[in-house]
């Protein structure tokens, strides 16, 4: 457990708790099973908003649809790569802890906000892993379509997405870490 991360949470601990593990999800680029869909809509998009200001401008529009396709151009901007600076930073302020108890999720980028939950109370936990140990740990389920959309990068995303422990080395063992806790009923 690295002193910086155990200091970030241990002003969130119930008396009589104590950390078990912290950790961070993995820093740096990500592409994620979304980015497959993304990405071409991205590009799309971006594609047909440079038409727009080209055939706007050249055709001598009036200064409306420049402000309209510039609009368009600011969100291609963002999707084509904005959203990923964004999760690299938004990566690089969290922090993860895990009590006998609770889960702790602390992240944001301009302020910092606590996720914390009983492990006993939650009904689903499940883990994703990769190739190289790393994972992803959920803490719930989604259905449908909105499993698609799980860590898309968009802003506010977090606060429609379930809590999770995100891309973080040896997730097994962390897996096992939080089974064991709930089995301690």
């Amino acid at each position: 457990m690295e002193i910086d991360d155990q200091q970030a949470l241990s002003q969130f601990l119930q008396p009589g708790e104590s950390l078990q593990w912290t950790g961070r999800p993995v820093t740096g680029l990500v592409l994620r099973k979304s980015d497959a869909m993304m990405i071409p809509f991205s590009l799309l998009w971006g594609g047909f908003a440079l038409f727009w200001e080209y055939m706007a401008y050249s055709q001598g529009a009036p200064s409306f649809f420049l402000l309209f396709g510039g609009a368009f151009l600011l969100v291609a901007l963002y999707i084509v790569v904005g959203r990923f600076f964004y999760d690299m930073v938004r990566r690089s302020h969290t922090v993860y802890g895990l009590t006998g108890e609770r889960a702790l999720i602390l992240s944001g980028v301009l302020g910092r906000s606590l996720k914390a939950f009983n492990l006993k109370s939650t009904p689903e936990v499940s883990v994703q892993l990769r190739a190289d140990g790393r994972g992803t740990i959920v803490f719930g389920s989604f259905s449908g379509i909105q499993t698609l959309m799980i860590n898309t990068s968009w802003p506010g995303s977090s606060q429609s997405s379930l809590p999770a422990f995100e891309l973080v080395d040896n997730a097994s063992h962390v897996y096992q870490m939080i089974q064991s806790a709930q089995r301690k009923g």
